[in-house]
């Protein structure tokens, strides 16, 4: 009997093995590396800082419990990502040329408040991000054919009837394309975003 499909991040949490490390790597580097860099932090630094909130999630995730609040595992990452902002800028005791000591400690505090405007702006580009990401990242686990319908049928929004022909295969095929990917795709973010 197989065992029950987990998530990304309860297999991180569980014991990490290569393949979800590098998933989580390849998910979430380039958002982080955004985030750092509307922050004022330069390229070369930014790869450090990185690499440095990569590290604490790796040795921090295993004691990581969601909250059973939306977006535990978002408030948790922002929060990691701005701690070593501060540390950064505190440790360098300067603060990039384009941003003042008060107006960077604004926008980090206003990104501290799960309320502010700012904050909500960071959610929302963060559930964008996770999700096309991991949309790309899924793509080579399926055949090209299953994958096709999924993209015609879920993200183009065509009707069945529709996808069936193009592709020149049945209605029902092409909604077990759509389960198949939906399922993993489901398995794959649980967590991450609720």
């Amino acid at each position: 009997m197989d065992a029950t499909p987990i998530s990304l991040l309860e297999r991180l949490r569980l014991g990490p093995d290569p393949a979800s490390w590098e998933r989580l790597v390849a998910l979430y580097t380039p958002l982080i590396r955004g985030w750092l860099g509307r922050s004022g932090v330069q390229p070369t630094d930014a790869d450090d800082l990185v690499q440095e909130v990569l590290g604490l999630l790796l040795r921090e995730l295993p004691q990581f419990r969601h909250d059973l609040r939306s977006g535990a595992f978002r408030r948790w990452l922002r929060a990691v990502v701005l701690n070593r902002l501060r540390a950064f800028w505190r440790a360098r005791n300067s603060l990039p040329q384009t941003v003042g000591h008060s107006d960077l400690e604004r926008v980090l505090e206003r990104l501290d408040d799960p309320q502010s405007d700012l904050s909500r702006l960071w959610d929302e580009e963060y559930d964008r991000h996770v999700v096309r990401r991991l949309l790309e990242l899924l793509e080579p686990d399926f055949e090209p054919s299953t994958w096709q319908a999924f993209r015609l049928l879920v993200l183009e929004g065509l009707p069945t009837r529709d996808v069936a022909g193009r592709l020149g295969i049945s209605a029902n095929a092409v909604r077990i394309a759509k389960h198949r990917v939906l399922a993993r795709f489901r398995q794959e973010i649980e967590g991450l975003l609720d």
